[in-house]
C-alpha cells in the first residue's frame, strides 16, 4: 500500500524533530523543512498528501504558505500549528482553507488523530473527484441508462431533488442501481466537491456499525487502541449514503434519528458534541411501511427518512431498456476486455427479452461480461446463452403457449416448476407480502399457498 506523503514546515528544531519521528513511526513518508520558503521550494517538486505548517515563521509565515499551496492545488489538505492560540489566527487559517488547527504544546494523541482525519478526508476527496470526473465523462447520471417512461421519471426526480438538502430514500430490489441513484444525487448537488461516504448497514456487524458511523475515542472499549473518525464525521459538508438502512438494529436507529433531528452526535466514549453538516441518502430493498407495522423499524425514523422516496423499478418492469443496456454493456466490455462482439442475434435477443431477470441490471451486466469474454468476437447466438436464460419461466410460458418446442427438446418438469415458482413470487410481490391476499390472487387456499412457498424455499 502506498504510504501517505507529508510535508512539515516548522522553524522550532525540537517540534520539527518530534513531529518527524512521531509521523515516521506511524508509517508516513515525511519531508521536514525549517521555514516557509524551503516548503515553497519543496512543495511543487513532489506530490504531498498533506502539508503541516507552523503559523509563526520568519520570512514566509504559515498563512503565506497556506495561500501558496492552495493556489497550486485547492484540494490539497493543510493543517496549521501555532503556539499563539488566538481566535483571529484560527479564523484566518480556516478562511484560507486549512483543514484543522492544532495548538502548542503538541500532544501526540491530538496530532495523530488530526493527521488521520486529514488524510482520510484527503483520500475520500480524491476518490470522489476522480469518480465524479469519470461519471461525467462516461455516463449521464452515473451508469444509469434507460429510455423507458419509468426511468425518465427517475432522471427527472434526480434533477429536482439534487439541488435541495432534503433527505432521500431509495427503494428497489437488489441490483436495480440504488447506489448509482445516490451518487447521481450527490454529484449533481451543491455538495459535489465534498465527500460522498457510503455505509452498507447490512454488511457490517451491529457491534462494529456504531463505531463505523460515529467513530470512537481511544480506550472507549477493549481493542480501541487509538481514536477513530466515523463516517458521519468524514462526510462533513458532503453526503452519507446509508445503504440497506432497513437492516439496522433498533438501538442504532435511535442514534441515527438523533443525528437527523439535531444534526449532532458524539463519538463512542467521547464527550465532545460534533456538528453534522451532512446530507443523508438512504436505501433499502425492504418494505419499510410493513417493517414499521411489524415493529421491526422505528416509525419516527421512517417518517424522518421518507421525505423524498424514489422507487426504482425492477428490470422486468422496463423491458424496453434491455436492448439498450445490452448494447451499452457490449461496448463497455469490448473496450475493457479488448474483444470484438458485434451484438446479439435476433433469436438470442428474443430469449433475453423473455427472461425475468431476478438480479436486475447487475445480473444483466455480469452476464454480458461473461458472454463477451467467452465469445470474443462475432455475434452472440442462442447456443452461447446459459441454460437459465433458455429455460426461464417466461420463456417457458411463451413456448408452451405457442406450442413451439425447440429442436433440442426441453425438461417439462423443470420448466413447469420454474414457472410455478415465478408466479408464486409475483403474487407475493403484488400483495405486498400478505399471504392471504397472494393466495386469493392465485385462487388457492392459504395452506396450499404456504406449502408451495416452503417447497420452493421462497422467503416469506
Amino acid at each position: 500500500m502506498k504510504r501517505a506523503k507529508i510535508l512539515i514546515a516548522e522553524d522550532d528544531d525540537l517540534n520539527r524533530q518530534n513531529l518527524t519521528e512521531l509521523l515516521s513511526e506511524s508509517g508516513y513518508d515525511v519531508m521536514a523543512v525549517s521555514n516557509g520558503k524551503e516548503a515553497m521550494e519543496a512543495f511543487p517538486t513532489d506530490k504531498y498528501d498533506l502539508v503541516i505548517t507552523d503559523l509563526k515563521m520568519p520570512h514566509v509565515d504559515g498563512l503565506q504558505l497556506l495561500r501558496f499551496v492552495k493556489d497550486i492545488n485547492p484540494d490539497n489538505v493543510v493543517v496549521v500549528v501555532t503556539g499563539y492560540a488566538t481566535v483571529k489566527s484560527a479564523v484566518d487559517a480556516m478562511k484560507l482553507g486549512a483543514f484543522d488547527y492544532i495548538t502548542k504544546p503538541l500532544k501526540d494523541d491530538r496530532v495523530e488523530m488530526t493527521i488521520e482525519r486529514a488524510l482520510s478526508f484527503a483520500k475520500l476527496k480524491d476518490e470522489n473527484i476522480a469518480l465524479k470526473d469519470h461519471l461525467r465523462k462516461k455516463y449521464d447520471f452515473g451508469k444509469m441508462i434507460g429510455y423507458s417512461d419509468s426511468m425518465k421519471k427517475i432522471f427527472s426526480t434526480i434533477e429536482k431533488v439534487s439541488s435541495s438538502d432534503s433527505t432521500v430514500i431509495i427503494y428497489g430490489e437488489s441490483g436495480t442501481g440504488k447506489e448509482l441513484v445516490a451518487r447521481a444525487i450527490h454529484f449533481n448537488s451543491d455538495r459535489q466537491a465534498n465527500p460522498l461516504v457510503t455505509v452498507n448497514c447490512g454488511a457490517i456487524p451491529e457491534e462494529l456499525l456504531e463505531s463505523e458511523l460515529f467513530g470512537h475515542e481511544k480506550g472507549a472499549f477493549t481493542g480501541a487502541i487509538r481514536s477513530r473518525t466515523g463516517r458521519f464525521e468524514l462526510a462533513q459538508s458532503g453526503s452519507i449514503f446509508l445503504d440497506e438502512i432497513g437492516d439496522m438494529s433498533p438501538s442504532l436507529q435511535v442514534k441515527v434519528l438523533r443525528v437527523i433531528q439535531e444534526r449532532q452526535f458524539e463519538r463512542i466514549g467521547g464527550v465532545k458534541t460534533i456538528d453534522a453538516d451532512v446530507r443523508i441518502i438512504a436505501a433499502t430493498h425492504q418494505n419499510l411501511e410493513k417493517a414499521v407495522e411489524e415493529k421491526k423499524f422505528r416509525e419516527d425514523l421512517f417518517y424522518r427518512i421518507n421525505v423524498i422516496p424514489i422507487h426504482l423499478p425492477p428490470l422486468r418492469e422496463r423491458m424496453v431498456d434491455i436492448p439498450i443496456l445490452i448494447n451499452h454493456f457490449i461496448r463497455v466490455f469490448n473496450k475493457s476486455k479488448k474483444k470484438n462482439i458485434e451484438g446479439l442475434t435476433p433469436e438470442a435477443m428474443d430469449y433475453m427479452m423473455k427472461y425475468h431477470w431476478p438480479g436486475n441490471v447487475r445480473e444483466l451486466q455480469n452476464l454480458i461480461e461473461m458472454l463477451v469474454v467467452m465469445k470474443g468476437e462475432g455475434s452472440i447466438n442462442v447456443e452461447a446463452l446459459p441454460e437459465k436464460i433458455k429455460l426461464s419461466p417466461s420463456r417457458a410460458n411463451h413456448v408452451i403457449g405457442s406450442v413451439d418446442l425447440p429442436d433440442e427438446g426441453l425438461n417439462l418438469n423443470e420448466m413447469v416448476n420454474e414457472f410455478e415458482k415465478d408466479i408464486l413470487q409475483k403474487a407475493l410481490r403484488k400483495s405486498g407480502g400478505v399471504k392471504n391476499r397472494a393466495a386469493k390472487l392465485l385462487h388457492l387456499n392459504r395452506t396450499t399457498f404456504v406449502e408451495k412457498l416452503k417447497r420452493y424455499s421462497i422467503s416469506e
